[in-house]
């Protein structure tokens, strides 16, 4: 039996324009968001650490108290949602 030959769809000198910019913006869109990600997140987490410590060591000990009930209701609050 021989081969059936197959034609391709033949797009439009637009349309293939359009479809080789889209593929060229999507891959350096998404390796920059990837790395700018990255930056931020490490910043974010340096921080965090940093600024905690911080706080711990400005706050007053009544500072420190309110703060620890407001977080263990926070915490009760979200054990008692699932039930």
């Amino acid at each position: 039996m021989p081969k059936r030959t197959r034609t391709p769809e033949k797009l439009d000198v637009f349309q293939n324009a359009r479809r080789v910019f889209l593929e060229s913006v999507e891959t350096t869109e998404t390796t920059e968001l990837t790395i700018v990600q990255k930056v931020m997140r490490e910043m974010g987490a340096k921080g965090g650490k940093i600024g905690g410590k911080r706080r711990l060591e400005t706050m007053t000990d009544a500072e420190r108290t309110k703060s620890a009930r407001k977080a263990a209701k926070a915490r009760w609050a979200k054990a008692k949602k699932p039930q």
